[in-house]
């Protein structure tokens, strides 16, 4: 970039992936225009291979490392960009499960750098829809240890001592790593992580992938990764309107909901953090300084660190809004 236009609140291409699970709920609910089973729409990503391009000008096209290398702090905050340099730290995504995702579980930091070189994944959901009787797994629904653990993974009896929670729009759920776990068939939602692709999947259904083969297990690599006490991950949290409420806050990402029946300013001057705002339901405008940008329900805006203040004119609208802490 030659000469840097000034920064402005910045929309994304999605980027759209096809899964065995997936359904076609993203295209009907939120007008993702992917064909065949999409079941993930990355909305924000610096992940390796997979880097988000601004999709509104005037600096539609430009990767969002290309953006962090130019803006550094300006765009991402001064302690986020002297902690993870030109590397995005977190990934958005909305899923859609038309059938259950493998068993799976994450790694922590220390785990996935000494292994992978990489980041561990916290992560939180938000519900944004789910037919009669869907549910999550999460955890065990006991405590348990290694070895009883691998008697019933080696007797096909995993299902037997997983935790199962039924769901519904609003719910939300914070997944901290070793945490097993998985999204069940039925279920749309809005995923918040740290940037990292790094899964152990411990049990698929018996389900061949999409070209046939059956996917790989980890089960090795998951035995000192797994935390085997029973999980509590729901999150509760008051419905109030019109003012940020708190889901979860944590050392990797800060998650507010903003219902809006009215219109909002938001100060951000106290953020030293890029905000992400997706949006789960409804509409609005969002207004800085002379221009204005609309987005609706299943897009996602990144506002630079350096916008100390927005407005938001709501149709009804309600947001996700996460920065880092």
């Amino acid at each position: 970039m030659d000469k840097k236009p000034p920064l402005y609140p910045l929309k994304f291409t999605p980027i759209l992936k096809e899964k065995v699970w997936g359904g076609g709920k993203l295209a009907s609910i939120f007008q993702k225009e992917g064909t065949g089973n999409i079941g993930e729409s990355w909305e924000l990503s610096g992940v390796e291979d997979n880097v988000s391009v601004v999709a509104n000008e005037p600096l539609k096209g430009t990767l969002l490392t290309e953006l962090i290398e130019t803006y550094k702090e300006q765009l991402v905050g001064k302690t986020t960009y002297e902690q993870f340099g030109n590397k995005f730290p977190l990934l958005f995504k909305f899923i859609d499960a038309r059938e259950d995702l493998s068993v799976q579980l994450h790694p922590n930091d220390v785990l996935a750098q000494k292994r992978h070189n990489g980041f561990g994944k916290t992560e939180m959901w938000y519900i944004l829809h789910a037919e009669e009787d869907a549910r999550l797994i999460l955890g065990f629904n006991r405590d348990m240890d290694e070895v009883n653990y691998l008697r019933f993974l080696s007797e096909n009896k995993l299902t037997e001592i997983l935790h199962e929670e039924k769901v519904q729009a609003g719910d939300a759920f914070f997944i901290v790593p070793g945490t097993v776990h998985a999204i069940g068939a039925g279920i749309v939602l809005a995923e918040i992580q740290q940037t990292s692709d790094i899964t152990y999947r411990i049990y698929d259904w018996d389900r061949p992938d999409m070209d046939g083969t059956l996917r790989e297990l980890h089960t090795d690599l998951a035995l000192d990764a797994i935390d085997y006490k029973a999980s509590k991950a729901k999150v509760t949290y008051s419905n109030l309107e019109n003012k940020p409420v708190l889901l979860k806050t944590n050392r990797y990402f800060e998650t507010n909901k903003l219902k809006l029946t009215q219109d909002l300013v938001r100060d951000l001057s106290n953020i030293d953090s890029f905000v992400v705002y997706m949006c789960v339901a409804g509409s609005a405008v969002l207004k800085y300084e002379a221009a204005s940008t609309g987005f609706k329900k299943g897009e996602t805006i990144l506002i630079p660190a350096c916008i100390d203040k927005i407005e938001i004119e709501t149709n009804d609208a309600t947001f996700l809004e996460v920065y880092i802490p």
